[in-house]
């Protein structure tokens, strides 16, 4: 029966692997099938109605901006969201995604504006709800587009119900929140220096600035000492400043009592203007020399000058008697905002134009009151950027019309050198100069803003809420009580928070919720429940708009019989009250969420915006945080670690590289970063996520492959063999490193344990060293069964573990091995039987692989010589002086493990030519060619190839395998 063996091919015996799964992924076609597929199944709901029951997961998103196109910020922010949310949905809970958009506010009212001056059209002839139906309009554009690009990049989520700042519901909700501050008496109208946009005609907060470099004027001015000390009356105190257009705004001069200051005289003068010799001067000792050399004067120290002889002076305003006016005496303020650092240590106090001058002044103002100072605040600069009236000389009195600090497009004015002019006419300019340094910016227009005071509502941050605590040791106290991820983030926010100034609420715009009080004209709020009920009821039925329709005022005010008292706010509220308010109409008002959210999650930069703005209404309506957990992420540079912009050509844009290499391979990008800090990506950082995907992708090839012959058997644990059972045990120690990561938002650790698993013991390793068994076993070999099993567990473990990371592969993945499954995202992960815990075992086979490190190398050393050409032409000869190791390789089939035809073990020192390895003591090999024939079918060499006369030209092994396969007629001929 020879004759049968020259019939056979040997490959078409072989188990070898068999899939339609293919090695190329083609993401970008494939992906939007997926996205298709999910839609038609609608898998969001399945994914609910799977969950019923389950304990909830809920992570709140932070709205995105509906403005434009995603960008690669925004794929970072949501592929890190629904990570978070898949992989709590996969392991037990209901982990329901409710995706929402920021609609209100000035950067939509800007696009609208923008297309009204291209057309030649007045926005303040629109009626305002006509405008505000075109923002709403634009709005509800940019979320369909948004919607659509984050579910291709794999997003899953409540996309048919998300929840939007300017639906009806929400504007009821964000008015009835800002009624709570009204009614509870946190909310209060003020005056205070804020932020102002000139070029958006608004105030701005904190978190909507940003810091560019600028080029200021600056100047040194003097100011006359008429009251104080008899031998200082007529000398002069010096400030230096980087905003002459303040000098009309001046009340004060600050000091430090810290700082040692000193008499100087003028010896010398070379300037054009300033000072003259003669003329005696007050600096802070440490600037002096600075100070007279920028004027090119010549000088000597006179004496010291205390700190109580500073605040026993007043100084005469060095514009006085200019326009008529600044006839008012300048007091002396101490100050802890004053330092030596730079200029000359006082500070030029303008009440109206900063935050620090504005404390100083009302910390003062009691006293400064009893000594008879006026200490009002003057309203000097409109908000156009003109000076007022409250500046003579600069104002509408001034010839040719009022100065202005900036124009409408952001552009200096002429107020600086107004003023500069003015003071060199009085004799008050010491020195002047230029200064580049980081000045604040809308981040809307780009534009430079300005500090003016003027007329806002504000909620108090330090009045005691009636239980002795405050708004901000309320949200110090959450802070404290709240994770953080990274943790810094803790120390951040808490010190924004404990030195921010009282909240400013309003804006001076059309689009957004208004602040829906009526206020008479001392600043008094009304506080009517019924009142308060009609506005809600209308927010609810006809959105924000009615408060600026026609007749609202009556129309709230309904049965009250003195309307002509209230006056109705139009002032809008601060788009981060909207978003801060969120919670209140997801999580409170949705029943498949839950207050407060587990996770908040967003930028670094919200640390002064939505985590800020949440803690605050949150804290100031509920006495606690909306979320448990806050978790930032930094911002993507390009590969240099420089800013993208559009302008160095360095912008990567997520739709191009969907388009290019997939959504999963953004998505692997983004799991292999160090999210906390800020991450580089370019066309390099791309391509070695595009080789770890493709092994790893190789890597469930190969077992979807060799499970096409599995047939489902169970061996039980202790009947397996040893490295089967090695490989469960290992399954069970990342199984714990993928469900830590997980908990700890450490993706990054999870995507390295698993690309090492897969790559480096697995294909490397297990697989290599199996495959003979897979491949070559008989049907009933006990070797195989147990392999099968193993791959099997292998396979539905590391697909479900990376199912929230790479959606769309896995998917893949799966309904390739389980074609009538619904959705590898309706599984779970597989549970870990104690039973595969192993350590002993795991001890033992660390040593068994490093003397197979050391043998693996010697083969290379062959191979490279062309001495063999596979490690199964090798029967090396292994010396072993270790005693630790040479016990472990006991009772061991080292030939299989290191995939040779045979292998020879030694105790003992190897000869001095023996290969080593300086890693592994003790282990010396000897290259030996393998002895017998070659097997036909597994290539191996034996001497006992042709023992079986009906299987000449394969090993005794393959005989039997082959035999058993005729046996099933599984034979192919």
């Amino acid at each position: 029966m020879s004759d049968t063996s020259e019939k056979l091919d040997y490959s078409k015996t072989l188990y070898l692997p068999q899939t339609d799964f293919p090695m190329r992924a083609g993401l970008p076609e494939k992906e939007p099938e997926f996205v298709k597929r999910w839609t038609e199944m609608d898998l969001y709901r399945r994914m609910r109605e799977q969950s019923k029951g389950r304990p909830k997961f809920v992570l709140h998103d932070g709205p995105p901006y509906a403005n434009g196109n995603i960008h690669i910020g925004h794929a970072l922010n949501k592929v890190l969201k629904d990570v978070i949310t898949r992989s709590f949905q996969m392991r037990g809970y209901d982990s329901n995604y409710v995706p929402g958009w920021d609609c209100h506010g000035l950067p939509i009212e800007w696009k609208i504006e923008e297309k009204y001056r291209a057309a030649g059209k007045n926005k303040d002839e629109v009626p305002i709800n006509e405008f505000r139906q075109e923002c709403r309009e634009f709005a509800q554009h940019w979320i369909k587009v948004q919607t659509e690009e984050f579910r291709r990049l794999g997003v899953e989520g409540d996309f048919k119900n998300p929840y939007t700042t300017m639906a009806f519901h929400s504007e009821a909700r964000i008015a009835g929140e800002l009624l709570k501050f009204a009614m509870s008496g946190q909310l209060y109208r003020g005056s205070k220096p804020v932020m102002w946009s000139v070029v958006e005609r608004t105030a701005l907060a904190e978190a909507e600035v940003e810091y560019h470099d600028y080029e200021s004027d600056t100047i040194w001015v003097k100011f006359p000492v008429v009251e104080g000390p008899a031998d200082l009356l007529g000398t002069h105190v010096v400030i230096w400043t980087t905003t002459p257009w303040t000098i009309p705004g001046n009340r004060a001069v600050s000091y430090s009592p810290r700082i040692e200051y000193g008499l100087y005289e003028v010896t010398s003068a070379e300037n054009d203007y300033g000072p003259q010799p003669g003329e005696k001067l007050i600096f802070a000792n440490v600037l002096a020399e600075g100070s007279f050399e920028k004027a090119k004067l010549g000088y000597r120290k006179i004496r010291d000058v205390s700190a109580d002889e500073l605040f026993s002076m007043t100084l005469q305003h060095p514009l006085k008697g200019f326009g008529g006016g600044y006839t008012f005496p300048v007091p002396m303020l101490p100050g802890d905002h004053v330092t030596d650092d730079a200029g000359t240590g006082f500070v030029h106090t303008a009440p109206g134009h900063g935050r620090e001058d504005f404390e100083a002044w009302m910390d003062a103002a009691k006293d400064l009151a009893a000594r008879g100072i006026d200490t009002s605040i003057p309203f000097t600069v409109d908000d156009a950027g003109f000076f007022t009236k409250d500046a003579p000389g600069f104002g509408p009195d001034r010839e040719g019309g009022p100065a202005r600090v900036i124009d409408d497009n952001g552009k200096k004015g002429d107020a600086n050198q107004a003023v500069i002019t003015a003071l060199i006419g009085a004799n008050m300019l010491f020195a002047r100069g230029r200064l580049k340094h980081q000045y604040p910016h809308s981040w809307r227009s780009k534009k430079p803003v300005i500090f003016r005071n003027t007329p806002q509502w504000f909620v108090y941050m330090d009045k005691d809420l009636g239980d002795g605590a405050t708004l901000r040791t309320r949200a110090l106290k959450a802070i404290d009580e709240t994770r953080f991820v990274p943790p810094a983030g803790q120390a951040r926010l808490r010190a924004m928070i404990q030195e921010r100034p009282d909240w400013v609420l309003s804006r001076q715009r059309a689009w957004g919720v208004p602040i829906c009080v009526f206020v008479d004209e001392d600043g008094n709020i009304l506080k009517d429940e019924k009142v308060n009920a009609r506005i809600l009821e209308a927010f609810e039925a006809e959105g924000a708009d009615a408060w600026f329709a026609e007749g609202a005022k009556d129309r709230f005010l309904e049965g009250r019989d003195d309307k002509d008292r209230w006056t109705q706010v139009k002032d809008i509220l601060d788009v981060w009250f909207d978003s801060g308010s969120t919670h209140t109409f997801t999580l409170e008002d949705r029943p498949d969420l839950k207050w407060p959210a587990d996770v908040y999650l967003e930028g670094s930069d919200q640390h002064r915006g939505w985590f800020h703005s949440s803690l605050l209404e949150s804290c100031g309506t509920r006495g606690r945080a909306p979320y448990d957990t806050v978790i930032t992420h930094g911002f993507t540079m390009d590969e240099d670690g420089r800013k993208m912009s559009k302008s160095l050509g360095n912008v990567v844009v997520p739709q191009d590289v969907m388009k290019q290499s997939g959504a999963d391979i953004l998505r692997l990008w983004v799991m292999t970063t160090d999210y906390g800090e800020d991450q580089r990506l370019g066309k390099n950082v791309l391509q070695t996520n595009i080789d770890a995907y493709r092994k790893m992708r190789n890597t469930i090839r190969w077992m979807l492959g060799t499970l096409a012959h599995d047939e489902g058997e169970v061996i039980p644990v202790e009947q397996m063999p040893e490295l089967e059972r090695l490989i469960l045990h290992r399954i069970a120690e990342i199984d714990e490193i993928v469900n830590k990561g997980y908990d700890n938002f450490d993706f990054k650790r999870i995507t390295r344990a698993l690309i090492d698993f897969m790559t480096v013991e697995l294909s490397a390793f297990y697989f290599d060293v199996r495959k003979d068994a897979l491949y070559c076993d008989a049907p009933s070999s006990i070797r195989r069964k147990s392999a099968l099993q193993v791959v099997r567990h292998l396979f539905d473990h590391i697909v479900t573990w990376l199912a929230p990371m790479l959606p769309f592969t896995m998917e893949e993945a799966w309904l390739s091995r389980y074609p009538q499954a619904e959705s590898v995202h309706l599984e779970q992960f597989r549970p870990v039987p104690s039973e595969w815990r192993n350590d002993a075992l795991k001890a033992k086979w660390e040593k068994i692989r490093q003397v197979r490190r050391v043998v693996t190398g010697a083969l290379e050393v062959e191979r490279k010589a062309k001495t063999i050409g596979s490690s199964l032409e090798a029967a090396p000869v292994v010396y072993i002086s270790d005693p630790v190791l040479a016990e472990a390789v006991k009772g061991t089939d080292m030939a299989e493990v290191c995939i040779t035809s045979a292998i020879e073990i030694v105790e003992g020192e190897a000869p001095a030519d023996a290969f080593r390895i300086d890693e592994v003591r003790g282990v010396g090999v000897v290259f030996k060619r393998a002895s017998g024939r070659k097997c036909a079918r597994s290539w191996r060499y034996t001497e006992d190839v042709g023992s079986d006369p009906e299987y000449p030209d394969v090993s005794a092994r393959d005989a039997a395998a082959l035999r058993e396969l005729a046996a099933k007629g599984l034979l192919a001929k």
